[in-house]
């Protein structure tokens, strides 16, 4: 699919808010975004941007920096907002809700959409603590939870994400403490998911990592695949061939292309999405 200057478009379709895993069907999209542009004071930096991202796959957003990669990953999650001087024309949908609609909080909208940023940013609190993190600050007022509930939302949050084994005898240390960038990672990773987010944001997990780290970090990506939507930012054009269904060009912010991952890299419609791939610019 592509913006107004991009090179095709697809079909649109509605949803309600279904739970995110892998239909028998095909679902509507987990992310839609419609007639998107993002000003930072006078500058634009998105420009009539449509996409959707469908559920349950991994989709790469790919392009030179600077080109609105992290701009949009952002602005699913309404963390440009922080900045005073960002403006917004357009509409983005998750999951069928309009994210700026005036029924919506910035809470439970983040309880629908997790974030991992480029480097590890692990609490300086145990790594127990850090997976409950979320779940804490997100759980109804009124709901009891035991320690032995909590403690069964760590361990299957840890395992999820392959890292019960490596700290399960250390749950209680400091978790800025004693663990690799990778473990690090993995752990960001599992604090988002006792609050069972729909959309995980992943804003170039891996550019801290070694390719040991890298490696493992994909194929826990692909371990999550199905049971979450992902978006994944890289810049590393052998990662977006091994680790997403889909691919998404974007170039001085605007989509240039948007298909199969398989398809994009071997026949890729635009002259621009061929030209970065092969490395002429970039």
């Amino acid at each position: 699919m592509a913006g107004a200057s991009g090179c095709k478009t697809l079909k649109r379709c509605s949803m309600n808010f279904p739970s995110p895993s892998i239909p028998s069907e095909p679902l509507s999209p987990a992310v839609r975004v419609r007639h998107l542009s993002l000003w930072y004071g006078a500058f634009q930096a998105m420009f009539d941007l449509n996409l959707e991202i469908k559920q349950g796959i991994i989709t790469s957003l790919i392009g030179p920096s600077g080109c609105g990669k992290s701009t949009l990953l952002r602005s699913v999650d309404r963390i440009n907002e922080r900045l005073g001087t960002v403006r917004i024309e357009g509409t983005i949908e998750v999951l069928g809700h309009d994210i700026h609609g005036p029924d919506v909080a910035l809470a439970p909208l983040r309880k629908q959409v997790g974030m991992v940023f480029q480097r590890p940013n692990p609490l300086p609190i145990s790594v127990f603590d850090n997976v409950l993190f979320g779940h804490r600050l997100h759980r109804h007022p009124g709901l009891t939870v035991s320690p032995q509930e909590e403690a069964e939302l760590v361990e299957n949050a840890l395992r999820t994400v392959l890292l019960w084994d490596t700290v399960k005898d250390r749950l209680h240390q400091k978790a800025t403490a004693g663990l690799s960038l990778e473990e690090q990672q993995k752990l960001c990773i599992a604090r988002l998911l006792p609050v069972k987010p729909a959309v995980l944001l992943k804003d170039e997990p891996c550019s801290a990592l070694d390719p040991k780290g890298t490696a493992a970090v994909e194929e826990l990506l692909w371990t999550l695949r199905g049971e979450y939507s992902i978006l994944l930012v890289t810049h590393n054009m052998a990662q977006a061939r091994r680790a997403s269904d889909e691919c998404l060009f974007l170039l001085m912010g605007r989509v240039m292309e948007h298909g199969e991952t398989a398809q994009l890299f071997l026949a890729p419609t635009c002259p621009e999405t061929a030209d970065y791939i092969e490395g002429r610019y970039g």
